[in-house]
């Protein structure tokens, strides 16, 4: 008996440990919207857990947990005349008298699908539904010394202890799911009203966007000799285990491995510009050494952010993770604006074509400077901001000023190119033109290519406000935001730096 304590005490603390390391949104009835959504890696051991705060929660609530694409059978038209009312989604005294739902199903999530065609059962979709009823935390209390009385007595315990399902007292309960055949529902909801006790734990096998919504019901007091209705109150956590452990969403999660993978790509990548480099070290050229501390701080850069998501994963939102959202930001706002000052007073023909740039060598580090700080903005409210609830206003306020600093710097190089390869056609230095010709056409793709993600991200952000948008984007949001210029960056990066790598024809 001693030893089977010992085994569930492990247990349990082992399940507490996990459920430790996952994604967690909080909820309570004070909430303006009812139900907490996120996206979720499948796999054999993953799962929701929703938990309420016992000393909280009273009352009576209507609870379902469904994947996304099936939240066409969530609710039903309340009127077939009347397009003005909205659908009827729980079942109530009044939804069974409109024949809406049966008396079996009061206070639970309403089943149902407008094609009348579709006679999908509810154990062959995702949906979980219950109605839930909270103990309450007085009467818990004042029986805290006594032993549960059973109206039909006391049960017999069998005679080994190794079989008996009954636990010692103060020994946390441990819920063991088993897998269920083939034929049976991996969710089966419960027939009549759950009395919670204890975590509701729904098993998740399939990648998708995962749905829990909990919505207060009326009842009547019990503990009066007077019918007098109260409104139900609740609070707790819902918590995703998604295939990873650690506190990210599932959305999020990429970022890790991704920025992990830029980092090698970077070191790789720098220690055979920094080979080429030792080789040819006495005919290096002023510009190659401010490309080789432009590679550090790119191989800095990828080690920050694969670090700050790290650490994300690890640990809930602090003062500490916004600092270093900080310095993330101001890592990746310095590369961009240290690249395209580098690309610009290339371009102009400095070392080149002309010794100084005078007073545009000073307009040139201003339109470096405000997309420095455009581009920290920018790093921070992607991050901070939740799209489906901030403002197209708000967002512009971000994107607009960099997007026109980042005009500013490609149009403005590709006007300095022309003027510089026109100078060079005159004096005839073929070798240089030819660089910079190869230039010009790296950066008229990379162009090419932003223009066509801008109109494709506008696409894609502009339908933000759908109910359904979450749904369907939450896989590739972190592609649009970071992934995607991260390797066009990438990819311009190391072209022109193989053009302009040291050769030992550096000095013609």
């Amino acid at each position: 008996m001693r030893h089977h304590h010992m085994v569930s005490s492990l247990l349990a603390l082992l399940t507490v440990v996990s459920l430790a390391v996952a994604y967690e949104v909080s909820f309570s009835d004070s909430d303006y919207s009812r139900q907490v959504c996120s996206g979720m890696w499948g796999g054999p051991e993953t799962f929701i857990n929703v938990t309420f705060d016992a000393g909280s929660s009273h009352g009576q609530v209507a609870m379902v947990i469904y994947e996304w694409k099936d939240v066409k059978y969530l609710g039903k038209v309340t009127s077939d005349t009347d397009d003005s009312l909205p659908k009827t989604y729980v079942c109530t005294t009044d939804a069974v008298n409109s024949g809406l739902c049966s008396y079996e199903d009061i206070g639970k999530f309403i089943f149902a699908s407008e094609d009348p065609d579709d006679h999908t059962p509810l154990t062959q979709t995702s949906f979980w539904t219950a109605s839930v009823a909270f103990t309450q935390a007085g009467a818990a209390e004042s029986k805290s010394s006594s032993f549960w009385e059973d109206p039909q007595g006391p049960p017999t315990p069998p005679p080994e202890d190794h079989t008996s399902p009954w636990l010692p007292r103060g020994t946390a309960p441990v819920l063991v799911h088993v897998t269920p055949r083939d034929d049976e529902p991996l969710n089966p909801s419960p027939s009549g009203m759950l009395t919670y006790t204890s975590p509701i734990q729904y098993n998740v096998r399939k990648t998708g966007y995962y749905c829990v919504a909990v919505i207060p019901v009326t009842v009547m007091n019990p503990t009066t000799t007077r019918q007098t209705a109260f409104h139900s109150t609740y609070n707790g956590v819902v918590l995703f285990q998604n295939t990873f452990d650690g506190k990210l969403p599932a959305a999020d999660y990429p970022k890790v491995n991704f920025y992990l993978f830029m980092f090698f790509a970077y070191a790789l990548f720098g220690s055979a510009w920094a080979y080429i480099c030792y080789k040819h070290l006495t005919e290096l050229l002023p510009i190659q050494y401010y490309l080789s501390g432009l590679i550090g701080f790119l191989v800095i850069e990828m080690v920050a952010n694969w670090v700050y998501y790290r650490y994300l994963n690890a640990h809930d939102k602090s003062m500490a993770s916004t600092i270093f959202l900080f310095v993330v930001a101001i890592l990746d706002a310095g590369r961009n604006a240290l690249s395209f000052f580098m690309l610009l007073v290339v371009s102009l023909g400095l070392s080149v074509v002309r010794e100084s740039l005078g007073k545009t060598m000073l307009k040139c580090q201003i339109l470096a400077g405000a997309h420095f700080i455009f581009g920290v903005l920018y790093a921070v409210g992607i991050v901070e901001l939740e799209l489906e609830s901030t403002s197209a206003l708000v967002l512009l306020l971000f994107i607009i000023p960099l997007a026109f600093t980042l005009s500013g710097f490609l149009m403005w190089i590709l006007y300095s190119l022309n003027g510089t390869m026109t100078q060079l056609t005159i004096r005839k230095q073929r070798y240089k033109l030819t660089m910079f010709k190869r230039l010009y056409y790296i950066l008229l793709a990379t162009v090419v290519i932003i223009a066509i993600f801008f109109v494709v991200s506008s696409m894609a952000f502009s339908d933000r406000l759908a109910e359904d948008y979450a749904a369907k984007s939450w896989r590739m949001r972190w592609w649009l935001l970071d992934g995607y210029l991260a390797i066009l960056y990438f990819l311009s990066f190391w072209l022109i730096a193989y053009l302009w790598r040291p050769t030992e024809h550096n000095r013609r």
